[in-house]
């Protein structure tokens, strides 16, 4: 992976590249912002222009090489064992940075997902961001940098990524996916300038299971044994609940939008104009309004821990008035 091939993040490229000319790479950089949209890719890229050989990441030289299959022996990846990662992982990682470079300039380790560091790991690492060797490279990947700590953050150059443009992600899946454009343009919207989210397990939920929740969604009425049902059904989805709301987010979205009498091309759901449209004829701004905000709400409550079941049962009853 050279930089080149990073979509997007051009800022970002250029002044890890005028780093790199000069001479003056931070001995630690704090790479953070949404899920998915490149910033493991171009810390890939960028531990890859160090070790090259012509210090381009040319693909061709031995070390290049080692760095895709992840076996250079100057490369650490550090990432979290269950839900978190551990002071032990962090000791081990410190005793690989304490010995000099087997092959390349500089020894270089990848923490992804420092916000998951718990207490203990995050304190150890102070250690090592404080006192620095002159071979050592340590990039840190969040996208919740305010769960990172704060005397890590500011021990690192921050370097923000942000969504990647809705346009770029459509064109690059239709050509990779051979979608057609009304596809592309759904499957774009909703990974929400993800490619993680558009090419990994959420595009058969964005594109096929979107259709199902929304006609059950839309269907309830006063029955409760169906809301219920409908509940355990998509709490067998519990590790997709946040998507799935950002499917009944659009949906509703959309409907206020042509409520305002939004031109077609704004909208998320472009393959479902006809049930928007049929939809919407029951709907009002205020009813709509409502409705956003008892998702945003269910959304609060999920990531606060709350009781899954309850906020969903909730939910559906606040989408079914």
């Amino acid at each position: 992976m050279t930089f080149a091939r990073v979509l997007g993040h051009e800022r970002q490229k250029a002044i890890l590249q005028r780093a790199m000319t000069s001479g003056r790479l931070a001995h630690a950089y704090l790479f953070e912002g949404p899920e998915g949209v490149g910033k493991r890719l171009l810390a890939v890229a960028l531990a890859r222009a160090v070790f090259c050989r012509e210090g381009t990441g040319c693909g061709d030289c031995p070390a290049c090489r080692k760095v895709d299959h992840q076996n250079h022996p100057d490369l650490h990846l550090v990432e979290s064992e269950g839900a978190a990662i551990k002071i032990d992982q962090v000791r081990v990682l410190q005793r690989e940075m304490a010995f000099r470079p087997v092959e390349g300039g500089k020894k270089i380790c990848l923490i992804d997902g420092a916000d998951r560091m718990n207490p203990a790991a995050g304190n150890a690492l102070l250690k090592t961001l404080e006192e620095p060797s002159g071979e050592a490279l340590l990039i840190l990947l969040t996208c919740r940098s305010d769960a990172v700590l704060g005397t890590i953050r500011s021990r690192c150059q921050r370097l923000p990524f942000g969504r990647l443009p809705r346009t770029m992600i459509q064109e690059v899946l239709q050509e990779r996916l051979e979608l057609g454009v009304t596809e592309g343009h759904v499957l774009a919207a909703l990974a929400d300038g993800s490619f993680h989210k558009a090419l990994g397990r959420d595009r058969d939920l964005y594109l096929v299971q979107r259709r199902e929740i929304l006609k059950q969604v839309t269907a309830l009425g006063g029955s409760v044994i169906a809301l219920f049902e409908l509940t355990r059904q998509l709490m067998e989805e519990k590790d997709r609940l946040a998507e799935i709301l950002d499917i009944l987010q659009t949906f509703y979205r959309d409907l206020l939008l042509l409520q305002h009498g939004a031109a077609e091309s704004e909208l998320v759901n472009i393959d479902l104009l006809e049930k928007l449209r049929r939809v919407g004829r029951r709907e009002t701004v205020p009813s709509l309004l409502n409705k956003l905000e008892a998702i945003a709400a269910s959304r609060r409550h999920l990531e606060r821990n709350a009781n899954r079941q309850l906020a969903l049962d909730i939910l559906l009853m606040r989408l079914a008035a």
